[in-house]
């Protein structure tokens, strides 16, 4: 990589841990927070597990980039983790589709402590979420599974080189391992989610596709999931998902956690996007839901 690159990523690193909504009001703070961290990473011998909120936990080491965006901004995806913290309750079962190593599931499990089904296809994020439900002692009411989620029952191949990342294969990818593949209407037959969180680099739509009985329980009420141009690459669109979300009586919204108000989005798919359903039982649970602290602020 050369040095104007590495420059031009510091930068754009910068930018976006200065303009976090926990850090636009103390943005010298922020980047000292940064600084430190990136020496601690380098000098430390083994992982940091680092306190996420004022309950949950996250293990963090060198070379994870998503992760240690939480640690830079406090919750790195604020709107839909702070979306997440206040919807969820103990009682609820949570569902996080392309789980990664785990940070929408520590929050889950860590500080809500609400039962959660995570699906991660990659073998080394897949033992690093393992070690996250541990660090929150959430053994009890997390179930991790290393497999990717479809339309149908069936194996893939999946990308092993990309970090955070890494997506069911196409024929460019190179590094790739062979998984299981299973729909969600067949994995939660007998359970009803209220929340699932969908990331999948692209292939959401076979998802959606795979979970037309479960989006018609009536526990339902949320799912957060990104929709940007990551589906090309599988000839898929955006404007599918949104489509079958919709039949399904989801609406995009847009959430901001320091106001607990629910906006509804006028476009879909830049980033994540909140889709609610029965709106009513959203918004009084989201105004009525116990504040969180992270970063020393109460929200």
């Amino acid at each position: 990589m050369s040095l104007r690159s590495v420059v031009k990523s510091i930068s754009r690193t910068f930018n976006f841990v200065t303009d976090h909504p926990l850090n636009r009001d103390n943005k010298l703070t922020a980047i000292l927070r940064f600084v430190k961290w990136q020496v601690m990473l380098r000098l430390a011998s083994k992982p940091i597990i680092h306190s996420f909120t004022d309950k949950a936990r996250i293990i963090i080491k060198k070379g994870m980039y998503g992760a240690t965006g939480n640690v830079y901004c406090g919750l790195y995806e604020f709107y839909d983790m702070g979306f997440l913290l206040h919807f969820l309750r103990k009682e609820d079962l949570f569902i996080d589709v392309g789980a990664n190593i785990g940070s929408y599931t520590a929050l889950a499990v860590g500080h809500v402590r609400a039962k959660t089904i995570s699906f991660e296809p990659g073998p080394v994020a897949f033992e690093q979420l393992k070690k996250n439900i541990e660090a929150n002692k959430a053994q009890d009411i997390a179930t991790p599974l290393q497999m990717a989620v479809g339309e149908k029952k069936g194996v893939v191949q999946f990308t092993t080189n990309l970090d955070s990342m890494n997506h069911v294969a196409v024929s460019t990818d190179k590094q790739t391992i062979q998984v299981n593949l299973d729909s969600l209407d067949n994995i939660l037959a007998d359970k009803y989610p209220a929340l699932m969180k969908i990331d999948v680099e692209g292939l959401e739509t076979e998802v959606i596709k795979g979970a037309a009985k479960t989006l018609a329980k009536k526990e339902l009420k949320a799912i957060i999931i990104e929709l940007n141009s990551g589906g090309k690459k599988y000839g898929y669109n955006k404007e599918a998902v949104h489509e079958m979300l919709s039949a399904a009586g989801f609406e995009p919204y847009l959430y901001n956690p320091l106001k607990r108000t629910l906006t509804h989005a006028g476009t879909f798919g830049y980033y994540n996007t909140i889709y609610v359903r029965d709106l009513p039982f959203v918004e009084n649970r989201l105004k009525t839901a116990e504040p969180f602290k992270v970063l020393n602020k109460i929200i």
